[in-house]
């Protein structure tokens, strides 16, 4: 894996000009009725979330969704299993970001025990005709896999334990993948094997370096979508009108906020 920083200058440099061109692809699929998935998968502590979090940072939340479901309830558990994600597949004009997906169950279920062979055996032989049907009906699927070497988890994983603001992000199974690095290559090489498919590819991203993890993603996807620039209207703000006599209310019958700010400038 390549270890080399890109450059901070750099790459804030290179992230806007993706990151506008990413407002003009979510442009184009709203005037065209696109449907887009853009499905995000890796070990844990690989750069999933902060990669989303950058692709979505100036896009429209009504037009692009991240979904990020959380463990199934008792009645999920009984559904088909492509059943709870269905219903979070785009219409028309929509993206949908998937932090995690279907593939949970290639695994993590797969590696903790929290599917049965069957399970997991009828995953593999559905998941790509699962997709094919999505493709086939007109959706743009794109898969990404995040990788991460052990020695990089394992310091990110330190990294998230000694960091009050980013503890949260550590869990049980997150640290329980420091011992399982192995059952995880597994799973993660019979995923492959399986499901990836020509119509659907998997498509790895080297995120060691976080910055160029996150620039060479972005401007993969970018390259997948056949998006055109449209046109936009100019918006002409209007003269604000004279006054009509309207006066506003004391300030002392409001509620204000304190300003706090004002004791850090002292």
């Amino acid at each position: 894996m390549s270890a080399a920083r890109l450059p901070k200058k750099l790459y804030e440099r290179e992230l806007a000009r993706l990151q506008a061109q990413l407002v003009d692809m979510q442009a184009w699929v709203q005037a065209t009725g696109a449907r887009l998935v853009v499905i995000f998968e890796g070990r844990d502590a690989a750069g999933k979330g902060s990669t989303i979090k950058r692709v979505s940072e100036y896009l429209n939340p009504r037009v692009t969704r991240i979904m990020a479901l959380p463990t199934p309830t008792d009645r999920e558990k009984s559904q088909w299993y492509f059943q709870r994600y269905i219903a979070h597949l785009p219409a028309a004009g929509e993206i949908v970001l998937m932090d995690r997906s279907w593939y949970n169950r290639a695994g993590v279920e797969r590696v903790m025990g929290y599917c049965t062979e069957a399970e997991y055996q009828r995953f593999l032989h559905q998941a790509p005709l699962f997709e094919r049907m999505l493709i086939e009906d007109g959706i743009l699927l794109l898969k990404y896999w995040f990788s991460v070497s052990d020695v990089e988890q394992e310091a990110r994983f330190r990294s998230r334990a000694s960091d009050p603001m980013r503890r949260w992000k550590l869990s049980p199974n997150d640290v329980l993948s420091i011992t399982k690095w192995e059952d995880y290559s597994r799973a993660k090489d019979a995923m492959l094997v399986h499901t990836d498919i020509p119509e659907a590819r998997w498509y790895e991203v080297d995120n060691e370096d976080k910055r160029r993890g996150r620039i060479n993603m972005i401007h993969h996807l970018l390259e997948q979508i056949p998006w055109q620039p449209i046109p936009h209207e100019t918006v002409e703000i209007p003269e604000r009108p004279a006054s009509r006599g309207y006066e506003r209310p004391p300030r002392s019958l409001d509620a204000m906020v304190p300003d706090y700010a004002a004791t850090l400038e002292r």
